[in-house]
């Protein structure tokens, strides 16, 4: 095994990025080096790496937000809330994936400050009876926000738990009433390089997307997501509105939608365009499974001292697994 083989396989770090010409440069091996050096770093590195660092979500509340109520009855509210301690705003705010601006996680809130999202519209398209383009408001109007308390896992083997407010897409998906043929449903971020520079880079093709099986998407736990701490979402988190898929990595949670379309075939994915052999179309989290340049076995907990152990599907394998019976659960994602 060489230096850098070695290093990576220890490597456990959560502020590492992913794309390999990023994850090969100098000072990735050398923070890489610091970490192996030393038996007692997860706390340390942690700390020293990612340093405090204080930004104030000014956002709107969402109005008319539903919280959960433990007197609804444990079959209503099973999955949608966990008695895990939340994770402080301040570090979800300040701490994100979204390379349409930057691929410095402590630097989006900055370069994502300005990013106005007045009038967004989003186009529900493809294989459906009532194609339509709603504002977040007509989406909230459809289907009360409510709150849905979620463990966030990163395929980098960092993870949250995140408040967020949305509405179920099953619910936006009834409205347009999908066709018999429709299988698969692809998702598209805003592509505006003015207003999101990182996307004036090659680090990924542009614009970014995603894609869910038709049945996933519909599944109760899928949130299209317009806020969170009871507020709108800041630009950083993905504002106007995102998608969480709470069983899997984060990369799955594609920000700022423009475009949902159905289709008979799956679609292309932005990170499996990217690297194939690393990020498959499914991306479940298995902590059997491991990426190919590092464990998923464990995961580091924004917050918190010490790694956990990772659940399979993040710990919401009673409500999903059913979906993916006689799937080879063993090959990466």
């Amino acid at each position: 095994m060489t230096p850098i083989e070695s290093m990576n396989k220890i490597r456990s770090r959560e502020d590492e990025v992913t794309p390999p010409h990023l994850y090969f440069n100098r000072r990735a091996i050398m923070r890489a080096g610091a970490v192996a050096a030393t038996a007692a770093t997860t706390t340390a590195a942690y700390r020293w790496f990612n340093p405090k660092i204080d930004i104030v979500n000014e956002a709107k509340p969402i109005a008319n937000l539903k919280q959960q109520d433990e007197s609804e009855g444990t079959e209503q509210i099973r999955g949608w809330q966990t008695d895990e301690e939340k994770t402080p705003e301040s570090d979800i705010i300040s701490y994100n994936n979204f390379y349409e601006f930057t691929t410095d996680k402590r630097r989006v809130a900055a370069v994502a400050r300005d990013f106005q999202t007045d009038g967004w519209q989003i186009t529900i398209d493809g294989l459906v009876e009532k194609p339509q383009t709603f504002t977040v408001d007509q989406i909230h109007s459809i289907s009360q926000p409510e709150e849905r308390i979620y463990r966030m896992r990163c395929v980098e083997a960092w993870s949250m738990v995140i408040p967020w407010a949305g509405v179920p897409l099953g619910r936006i998906l009834d409205v347009v009433q999908p066709l018999p043929t429709a299988k698969f449903v692809a998702f598209e971020t805003l592509l505006d390089p003015e207003r999101m520079p990182g996307q004036k880079t090659n680090v990924l093709d542009w614009p970014y997307v995603e894609g869910l099986r038709l049945d996933e998407a519909s599944h109760p736990l899928t949130l299209l997501a317009t806020g969170l701490y009871g507020k709108q979402l800041p630009p950083q988190d993905g504002a106007p509105i995102r998608l969480v898929i709470p069983w899997k990595y984060g990369f799955k949670g594609i920000k700022s939608i423009v475009r949902i379309t159905l289709l008979d075939k799956e679609p292309p994915t932005s990170w499996n365009r990217y690297a194939p052999a690393e990020y498959g179309f499914y991306a479940n989290v298995n902590p059997q499974v491991d990426h190919p340049r590092w464990s998923q076995a464990t995961e580091q907990r924004i917050g918190e001292s010490g790694r956990r152990k990772t659940l399979m599907f993040n710990g919401y394998e009673e409500q999903v697994a059913s979906l993916y019976e006689g799937m080879d659960l063993n090959q990466f994602f």
